[in-house]
C-alpha cells in the first residue's frame, strides 16, 4: 500500500482479502494538515458485520489448535514486518492523523512493546498444577482462547492502541475483529496486509470499518465473546453497559483529566520542559496528556506560569512535512471548534488567558485544522474547562496552597486516568502515590504511561470493567480458564458410592 494524494476508495479486510463495502454509506477521511479529503471509507451494515463475524468464527477452530509456539512465530514475523516497513507506516499515520513523524515513530515503538509481550504467549498462558490434592487426584488449570473477540479503537493512536488491544488476543488463539475509528482507517488496513504476509490464517484478523451500526452489531452478536474499547468516557460507559448486558467480557477505557502537581521544591525549569511535551504533544490528543498543572503555593505558581508563558510562545505548530514543528493539527474541524468553545467558555467563566493559541499564523495560509498552544490560569473546579476533558491544545493552571489540597481536588474529579507529581521530596512523593485515587501515577515522569509489559488502565470513570490495555492482564482477558481434577484408577482400586460432599478429611 502506498500513500498518494488522490482520494482513495477504501475497503474492509475480511477473510484475508480486501473487500468492497456494500452498504452504500461512506465517510470522508481527511488529511488534518491540509483539510483535504484523502479517502472515502465504507461504513458497514449489520449484514456486512455478520458476514465478517461468521468468517472469523469459521477460522477460529483451526487457529485454536495451532501450538503456542507456532502462533508466536507468526506474531514474531508480523513484528519484523512492522519494523521493516516502519517509514511507510509513519507516513500513513502522519497523513491521516496529522501527527509529527517523531510522534508517529514513538507510537509504533510503544505499540511494538505489546507485540513483544504477545510473542511470549507460551509463558503468559501457563496454568497451575497440584499433585495428589486428595485420593490420588491431581488438579490443574488450563487457559483456552475465547473464540471471536472484537476491538474498537480511537483516532488518536491508529497503530499503538490496536496493537495493544489485539496482539495478545491473536497470540492466545482468538479470531480478532478490529473496528478502527472511521477517521483513521488506513493504518488498520496497512497492518492487515502485514498480518497476511506474516502468515496469519485468513479470518483470524479482520478489519471492519463502520460507525454506530457496526458497533451495535459487535455488541449484540452472540458470537462475539469479548470487547476491548478505547475512547471517550461517555462512549466507554455505553459500550460497557450494553456489552455486559449481552453477557460479554468488556474492557472499556475512557478519558482522563490528568494533572501535574508541581511542588515548591521542584526544579521549575525542568518541570516546565516536561510539561510542554506532556501537555501539547500530538496537539494534546492523548488520553494520557497532561490536562493542566497544579502548582502548590502562590510563589511556585507565579514562577511556573512565567516560565511556561515564555516557553509556550516558542512552540511551533504546523504540518508533519515540516520537521521543525512541535505538533500538528487536531483531527477534524469539529474537534477544532470544540476546543475553541472550551477556551471561550473558560474565559467567560473567569479564567485568565496567559497564552492565546486560538488563531495561529498557519491558519491564515492553510485549510488544516490548526490550533496553537493555549494556557489558561486561575482556573477553578467550578469551571467547565476544569471538569471536562479537552482533546486539544488548551491547558490549564489550577492554584492550590498545599499538597493535600491538590490530592483532594484530583480525588474529587470523576476521572482517574493518569497523574504525576514533580518534587525532590521523597515524603511528598510517597504521600502522593499512596493517597491519590488514579490508575497510573508518575513521580517526576511527565506522562506515566506504563511500558507494554505492565497493565494500562485508570480508575473511577476512566475505565469500565476489570480488563486492562497492555500488560499481562491481556492474556487473562482474552482467555478462559478450565480447572481439571484428574484421577486414574488402578485395577485393584475399590470404589463405592458416596453421598457426602468431597473432602480431604479421610486423607485418601
Amino acid at each position: 500500500m502506498t500513500v498518494d494524494q488522490k482520494v482513495r476508495e477504501l475497503q474492509h479486510f475480511i477473510n484475508g482479502s480486501l473487500v468492497d463495502g456494500t452498504s452504500g454509506r461512506y465517510s470522508d477521511v481527511y488529511n488534518p494538515s491540509t483539510g483535504e479529503v484523502i479517502a472515502r471509507v465504507p461504513l458497514a451494515s449489520r449484514e456486512e458485520v455478520i458476514t465478517a463475524i461468521e468468517n472469523a468464527k469459521a477460522a477460529f477452530p483451526a487457529w485454536k489448535k495451532v501450538s503456542a509456539g507456532k502462533r508466536a512465530e507468526v506474531v514474531q514475523r508480523f513484528r519484523q514486518l512492522v519494523s521493516e516497513n516502519i517509514e511507510e507506516l509513519i507516513e500513513v499515520i502522519c497523513e491521516e492523523s496529522g501527527k509529527t513523524k517523531e510522534d508517529a515513530k514513538g507510537e509504533i515503538t510503544r505499540g511494538l512493546e505489546s507485540v513483544d509481550l504477545a510473542i511470549n504467549v507460551a509463558h503468559m498462558t501457563k496454568g497451575e498444577y497440584s499433585v495428589n490434592v486428595g485420593g490420588g487426584i491431581n488438579a490443574y488449570s488450563a487457559k483456552y482462547p475465547l473464540g471471536v473477540v472484537a476491538a474498537i479503537s480511537p483516532f488518536n493512536f491508529p497503530v499503538m492502541v490496536p496493537l495493544a488491544q489485539t496482539s495478545m488476543a491473536v497470540a492466545v488463539g482468538n479470531a480478532v475483529i478490529l473496528k478502527p475509528s472511521e477517521k483513521v482507517p488506513i493504518s488498520a488496513l496497512y497492518m492487515s496486509n502485514l498480518w497476511k504476509e506474516a502468515g496469519l490464517p485468513d479470518g483470524i484478523w479482520t478489519v471492519i470499518n463502520g460507525d454506530k451500526e457496526a458497533v451495535d452489531e459487535l455488541l449484540e452478536n452472540n458470537t462475539i465473546e469479548a470487547i476491548s474499547f478505547v475512547g471517550s468516557t461517555p462512549v466507554a460507559e455505553h459500550i460497557y453497559q450494553k456489552g455486559t448486558s449481552y453477557n460479554k467480557r468488556v474492557a472499556a477505557l475512557g478519558g482522563g483529566k490528568n494533572f501535574m502537581v508541581v511542588m515548591p521544591d521542584a526544579d521549575l525549569e525542568k518541570t516546565a520542559n516536561a510539561f510542554l511535551g506532556a501537555a501539547y504533544g500530538a496537539a494534546s490528543q492523548r488520553c494520557m496528556a497532561i490536562s493542566g498543572a497544579i502548582p502548590v503555593g502562590k510563589e511556585t505558581a507565579d514562577k511556573f506560569v512565567a516560565i511556561l508563558k515564555e516557553k509556550i510562545a516558542n512552540l511551533k505548530v504546523g504540518p508533519y512535512t515540516d520537521e521543525t514543528v512541535d505538533f500538528g493539527p487536531v483531527i477534524t474541524q469539529q474537534s477544532k471548534d470544540a476546543v475553541l468553545a472550551a477556551i471561550n467558555k473558560g474565559i467567560e467563566e473567569g479564567a485568565q488567558i496567559v497564552v492565546d493559541g486560538r488563531n495561529p499564523k498557519i491558519s491564515e495560509t492553510s485549510k488544516g485544522f490548526y490550533l496553537g498552544p493555549t494556557l489558561l490560569d486561575e482556573v477553578t473546579p467550578s469551571m467547565e474547562i476544569y471538569e471536562k476533558e479537552v482533546f486539544g491544545p488548551a491547558r490549564i493552571i489550577v492554584r492550590v496552597e498545599s499538597l493535600q489540597e491538590a490530592i483532594d481536588l484530583i480525588n474529587d474529579h470523576e476521572l482517574g486516568n493518569g497523574v504525576t507529581i514533580f518534587t525532590n521530596s521523597g515524603a511528598a512523593a510517597r504521600k502522593f502515590q499512596e493517597e491519590i485515587e488514579v490508575g497510573m501515577v508518575g513521580v517526576n515522569v511527565p506522562i506515566p504511561i506504563p511500558v507494554g509489559y505492565h497493565n494500562f488502565g485508570g480508575l473511577k470513570r476512566s475505565k469500565f470493567g476489570e480488563g486492562y490495555m497492555f500488560g499481562p492482564d491481556q492474556a487473562r482477558f482474552f482467555t478462559k480458564v478450565k480447572t481439571i481434577s484428574e484421577r486414574w484408577l488402578e485395577e485393584d482400586d475399590e470404589t463405592a458410592s458416596t453421598f457426602s460432599f468431597p473432602s480431604n478429611e479421610s486423607g485418601k
